[in-house]
């Protein structure tokens, strides 16, 4: 038997063993899809390096550890959770937290948070707005190729619902902090469902954060509905120590005369896999995805992005930056389909990386799939290192070395920060970003906190 039949089969049995636990924390609904999503991963499996959207990236050690599979967090940490602060400056949000995936209990009912807005767990969403639930979960995170996507729709029990009504504009961002809090090491799977209505409004930031420093893999799947002429922001900022697995999936629907911007912003993090998927399915709407990251020692970043132009009259762009160092390694594979009922796209594409050692290694495959006739598309990709003749310029005015550096990086890496809308958060970002550079964080910093030396 070869590993990854073995890791197969180990996830098969996770599934056998715990899946009358799984399914008495959720929902019926939810409950009623896991069986024919299992069968899916069971076919695909866990995706190897023959799989073109993996290629550089060896997901094998993550999923051969033993984990302890499913934890169900204690008192104990629904009440941190509850008592846990993002400590950045002058940023008004409504805050919850997730620990392992689970959202605290809140009595059965979803918050109201403005004029009609419902924010809660999806696990009682799933029963309390049923037909919101029913109509958008599991329409859009759909794979023929990647199995971890249906893998999360087997095994995950809980995550964020947010459901922003018809006309409503959502006056303050709602900020969800993943935490992963365990002794031991654990595998987390979440699941959260956002539907923004027709001429509505809303700006969700994500912050994934680890607090102990175990091994940890993290599988989580994210379904937004965007819907005629809404306009929805989504920032993602992780920031976790070298330990930690992160694999997200995004989906993001979009119809007609829609905005919706994607933001990931990696700082720090042992393997990070970000899927970004926007499907253009309305005339006009455009799609913004934009990424930032920065790695050192032996870390690794993969972003993936695929922007599917399934109608005409759209636009999107794609901007993914990042600073590679010591011997760290990132991908970036960047795809823009345009369908051939999708007449007068305009699409563009780019992707550019600076590597700080010769031992750094960037990896980055920009695409293009065109099928119709009146478009208008670019991509381009660069990697290399610091322009000597713009540190020249610097020195020539009397800054020295390193702080030319150091302001050639900030100005190249700011390009990205500066489409986070959000100006408390523009501005913790630059900080963070600023003391990355400079090697100040040499662990993450979760929100001002501070792990052990170990998780480094």
């Amino acid at each position: 038997m070869d590993s990854e039949t073995k890791i197969d089969e180990r996830y098969a049995e996770l599934f056998r063993s715990r899946i009358e636990q799984i399914s008495a924390g959720s929902a019926p609904f939810i409950n009623s899809l896991r069986e024919e999503a299992f069968g899916r991963f069971r076919e695909l499996g866990v995706p190897d390096r023959k799989s073109e959207a993996y290629r550089y990236t060896n997901l094998e050690p993550l999923f051969s550890h033993h984990y302890h599979d499913y934890i169900i967090p204690d008192a104990g940490d629904l009440n941190y959770a509850r008592n846990f602060e993002c400590e950045v400056e002058d940023l008004d949000v409504h805050n919850l937290v997730l620990v392992n995936g689970f959202y605290p209990p809140n009595g059965g009912a979803l918050k109201t948070i403005d004029p009609g807005v419902s924010l809660g767990s999806l696990t009682e969403a799933a029963v309390s707005q049923s037909e919101v639930v029913e109509r958008h979960y599991g329409r859009y995170a759909a794979s023929d190729e990647d199995g971890l996507i249906h893998l999360n729709t087997a095994l995950a029990t809980d995550g964020v619902f947010i459901n922003v009504p018809e006309g409503v504009r959502s006056e303050k961002p709602v900020q969800i902090v993943n935490l992963v809090r365990s002794e031991k090491d654990i595998f987390v799977q979440h699941r959260n469902l956002v539907v923004v209505g027709e001429d509505a409004e809303a700006t969700i930031i994500i912050c994934d954060h680890t607090v102990s420093p175990n091994n940890y893999l993290t599988n989580a799947v994210t379904e937004v509905y965007v819907g005629a002429n809404a306009r929805f922001t989504l920032i993602r900022v992780q920031n976790e120590h070298n330990k930690a697995a992160k694999l997200t999936h995004t989906f993001i629907h979009q119809e007609r005369g829609s905005y919706a911007s994607s933001v990931n912003i990696t700082l720090h993090g042992g393997v990070v896999r970000n899927s970004t998927y926007h499907h253009l399915g309305g005339e006009g709407a455009h799609a913004n995805a934009a990424g930032l990251y920065l790695t050192d020692r032996t870390q690794h970043v993969d972003n993936f992005v695929s922007v599917n132009h399934a109608v005409a009259d759209c636009t999107s762009n794609q901007l993914f930056k990042g600073v590679l160092d010591d011997v760290a390694t990132g991908t970036f594979n960047g795809r823009i389909v345009v369908r051939p009922d999708a007449q007068r796209t305009r699409a563009y594409q780019s992707n550019n990386t600076i590597l700080l050692t010769d031992d750094a290694r960037m990896d980055t495959r920009p695409q293009l799939e065109i099928f119709a006739d009146d478009v208008k598309c670019s991509h381009g990709a660069t990697v290399g290192q610091i322009d000597d003749n713009a540190l020249f310029y610097l020195m020539s005015r009397g800054i020295n070395r390193r702080e030319a550096r150091l302001m050639l990086m900030f100005g190249f890496a700011h390009e990205v920060v500066q489409e986070i809308p959000v100006e408390a958060l523009q501005r913790r970002i630059d900080t963070l970003v600023m003391q990355r550079l400079r090697g100040e964080l040499t662990r993450c910093a979760s929100c001002m906190m501070r792990c052990r030396e170990s998780v480094q």
